[in-house]
């Protein structure tokens, strides 16, 4: 049985979902036909979907017709949830464009053309709302070949002039008909598939004029996929079901899939291996389970977790990066009482569910923020919200989402060199094309660095959203190819690389001339006459782009690209000076330079010099020590020459021995180094001791001298940061204590810190990793005078002792307990003392001594004052 995976597209109220309607109706799927406008439509099962009277979510039903098996996928058409029609394409054998036979094509009808020209899907175009005046067959056919494609044919007309019509796309089509007369139905059927012939059908799905025989070509002319026999299947939707399970919805692509089976796959750089539970082949609300499903089935399953919306699983590889993507910011504002890290999990079920939903946390301001298409869509996560997890939630006024490019080549630089650590990248980077995103690549020999470590730099490049230094926005439209680099074949690890890659994106931003890019929609305004000068005046004031004008009718029509950020909210305005008369449309165009770019970077006040976050700077060793490299020096710096020629002067790299650093702070010695050395031979094995001698002229070797400078040059209290698990785990008791009850572990070390701080008259800040711990990740509490810190999700205690290192330094005396090697070099680097587990606990030691001396003599001298009383009282 032939059968068909088809997907239903359109811009808003063109008949979509009533065509949806006709066709199950006439097949028998559905015995009554539902309306939108009833609030009876089978697939708008959402309660919103209902009383908007759009669709929001993806839907399935299933149908035959005249021996073929069509599973039949409604998409959204409104422009706010045009992600969750772009997903859906990843997977349909070919997809039905409704076009309203009164309104033509609109601006979204070619958002959606360049899509399915993009995934290569091919398409059948229906016109629906043909029995309402003002529909003209042949004038909407001229409009699609001019503005869609010329291989538009009307499939309703006589066989010889559709068969003529289909000669001319195509010169096998050209040369069959030449000398048969006809074209045959396999030949047709092949050029829809490469998308030169695109079938237009004529009718009213309201009034079901047309419907049978756009049925009858759809299974007559369709391309029937080739499946291979090996599993393949593609995620395309991550949904929940009334029951709160998460549904992975996938296509099979290959062989088949039975329930219970074992599937694997990769998310990030982290494997797995989960079991499809149930598979369950939906049609509206309702679903049947199945034992198997086979190549061109679309079902949902449960039992994964880790499956994400777009990914390949078996043979069948990942779906290409997404077009469309969101253009408005928004911070949530939350009911009194509720903290931000209860409500991050219940967001981020909703971010998997729809990818183009962006959940920001702002750090800085301990913020939730929200990235997304427009307003309507605020509007469904407010209500979804409140449905779903009860909680009243809103939102400001919301804000441009900004991304930034260059405008010249250079090289960035980044070297990575902490005591045993070593890591350096060149990376060169070019402006791309607008809308090409983020291009990677490497033309470095093997013989300067190894493939596993050239593809890790290709990876760190791309596993994250790198900031640029005008906005702080992330960067696009950039080509960065790998052209040197190298590695150290015993201290060079994983991390080291992300550290020099991150630094190398970074130092060459600092250099490029930067471009700040903002969001553009294409648009179309219908207006009468006498409201083109007054329309043609504002989009020009947004610093938007306008073609000639058009007339169609009585009205004039008036087409091109301006500023999100100007047509955002210009439709109220449109309705207004029109008194009514004037229709706005609006589609995503991509990115383009900023035309009040000056005005927008001062607004926001970033300053990339601060951001500790994202450093540009580099970090060298000498003399046993790490120290840091402002990013406009470390091309004098650097150990390795690309070769590359920019326009700067050509700079020699150091040798293997780095000629001396002029450093005015401690950066440690051999001797200091001794237990450092220890944990790093337990963990790694015995090295050679010679590989970590000083050399000749050593760093500082005493602290006293620097200690008492320090404390000179830095008013303020003491500030000692102790990293809680570290020291728990170095000393002896509290790691006996901890295997049996971590948290009285933690109770112990708060109570020996309490005292301790009351001796030292110094403020400490104890920070423990929040994933070790049961409860809120992100808190911060004053405890005994101490202040306790559990760091978010995905944040460790070495990033927040390091940033707060960087910023507590500046004006504070600062020590760090920590036994952990490379976080010492760090905070060496930042201007901070070390303290090892060590030594703090012979220091903790030496002041409980001192505090037991001082109560002792305490009790002693008031036990001589009660003598002295008792003796007068018997006087």
């Amino acid at each position: 049985m032939k059968k068909l995976v088809v997907g239903i597209l359109a811009h808003v109220d063109a008949g979509k979902t009533t065509l949806s309607e006709a066709l199950l109706y006439l097949s028998g799927s559905r015995r009554t036909l539902g309306r939108v406008d009833h609030g009876d439509a089978f697939l708008d099962t959402d309660a919103q979907e209902r009383e908007r009277g759009i669709t929001i979510f993806s839907k399935q039903a299933n149908l035959n017709w005249n021996g073929c098996e069509i599973t039949l996928l409604d998409t959204p058409g409104h422009v706010d949830f045009s992600a969750e029609m772009e997903r859906t394409l990843q997977v349909l054998d070919c997809a039905i464009l409704v076009i309203s036979g009164t309104d033509g094509v609109q601006g979204h009808t070619r958002t959606l053309w360049k899509l399915l020209e993009r995934y290569q899907v091919p398409t059948l175009l229906f016109v629906n709302k043909m029995d309402q005046s003002g529909a003209d067959r042949e004038r909407l056919l001229e409009q699609f070949r001019n503005r869609l494609n010329g291989g538009c044919v009307d499939f309703g007309a006589d066989l010889e002039q559709r068969d003529e019509a289909v000669a001319l796309c195509d010169e096998k089509a050209m040369e069959a008909f030449l000398e048969e007369g006809s074209v045959g139905d396999g030949l047709i059927s092949d050029m829809i598939a490469c998308r030169r012939v695109f079938p237009c059908w004529f009718g009213s799905a309201l009034k079901l004029q047309g419907i049978g025989e756009f049925l009858d070509g759809l299974v007559r002319y369709a391309p029937q996929p080739v499946y291979p026999q090996a599993f393949g299947a593609r995620v395309f939707k991550i949904s929940r079901d009334s029951k709160n399970t998460r549904l992975t919805w996938m296509k099979i692509t290959g062989g088949s899939l039975r329930a219970k089976t074992l599937l694997q796959g990769q998310t990030g750089e982290t494997a797995w291996e989960e079991k499809a539970d149930q598979l369950r082949l939906y049609s509206g609300e309702k679903f049947a389970p199945l034992e198997e499903a086979a190549a061109g089935q679309i079902v949902a399953v449960t039992g994964l977790s880790q499956t994400r919306s777009g990914q390949g699983l078996g043979a069948q590889e990942d779906a290409p990066t997404a077009m469309l993507e969101p253009v408005l910011n928004y911070r949530m504002i939350l009911p009194d009482g509720v903290e931000p890290f209860t409500i991050l999990p219940k967001l981020r079920q909703l971010e998997e569910e729809d990818p183009m939903l962006r959940i920001l946390w702002n750090e800085q301001w301990k913020e939730i923020h929200v990235q997304l298409m427009g307003q309507v869509q605020l509007e469904v996560l407010t209500r979804l919200m409140k449905d779903r997890f009860g909680l009243d939630v809103a939102f400001d006024v919301g804000s441009i989402i900004y991304k930034e490019t260059i405008a010249n080549a250079v090289e960035g630089v980044g070297h990575f060199e902490p005591l045993r650590h070593y890591a350096e990248a060149h990376l060169l980077m070019e402006p791309g094309p607008r809308g090409s995103g983020l291009v990677v690549g490497s033309s470095c020999s093997t013989d300067h660095l190894d493939l596993n470590w050239q593809r890790l730099v290709l990876t760190h490049l791309l596993e994250r959203e790198h900031p640029g230094v005008l906005t702080g926005s992330a960067i696009t439209d950039m080509k960065i190819t790998l052209v040197a680099g190298r590695a150290h074949l015993k201290h060079t690890e994983g991390g080291d690389f992300r550290q020099a890659t991150y630094r190398a994106v970074r130092q060459g931003l600092m250099q490029a001339e930067s471009l700040l890019l903002e969001p553009f929609y294409d648009f179309r305004l219908e207006l009468p006459m006498d409201s083109v000068g007054r329309a043609m005046t504002d989009l020009q004031g947004m610093g938007g782009t306008i073609n000639d004008p058009e007339t169609e009718g009585e009205m004039t029509v008036l087409t091109g690209y301006a500023p999100v950020a100007g047509l955002q909210n210009y439709w109220q305005e449109v309705t207004a000076y029109t008194r009514g008369l004037g229709r706005l449309s609006c589609s995503y165009r991509g990115y383009e330079p900023c035309g009040e770019a000056e005005k927008v970077i001062e607004a926001i006040g970033y300053d990339p010099e601060r951001d500790v976050d994202n450093p540009a700077d580099s970090v060298f060793c000498a003399h046993g020590g790490g120290y840091n490299v402002k990013w406009d020096q470390v091309f004098d710096h650097m150990h390795v020459h690309s070769g590359l020629k920019l326009g700067q002067e050509e700079k020699v790299p150091q040798q293997e021995a780095p000629r001396p650093v002029q450093r005015t702070e401690y950066r440690g010695s051999f001797e200091q180094d001794k237990e450092l050395m220890a944990i790093f031979e337990r963990t790694y094995g015995k090295i050679e001791r010679k590989a970590f001698e000083p050399q000749r002229k050593p760093a500082r070797t005493e602290l006293a001298e620097h200690y008492t400078l320090k404390e000179k040059k830095k008013a303020g209290p003491e500030y000692l940061l102790v990293d809680g698990y570290n020291i728990i785990f170095a000393w002896e008791e509290l790691k006996a204590l901890a295997q049996t009850d971590l948290a009285a572990a933690r109770a112990v070390l708060e109570d020996i810190l309490a005292n301790y701080r009351g001796f030292r008259k110094c403020e400490i800040i104890l920070v423990f990793d929040a994933y070790k711990v049961k409860g809120n990740p992100g808190s911060v509490e004053k405890r005994n005078n101490l202040y306790i810190v559990y760091t978010k999700e995905a944040q460790t205690a070495d990033n927040y002792i390091e940033r707060t290192t960087y910023e507590l330094s500046r004006d504070h005396q600062v020590r760090v307990a920590t036994s952990d090697g490379l976080e010492q070099m760090i905070i060496l680097g930042h201007g901070a003392m070390r303290l090892s587990a060590s030594a703090f606990k012979a220091e903790v030691e030496a002041t409980q001594l001192q505090i037991t001396k001082l109560i002792e003599e305490h009790n002693l001298k008031n036990r001589g004052n009660y003598k002295i009383r008792d003796v007068a009282d018997l006087s």
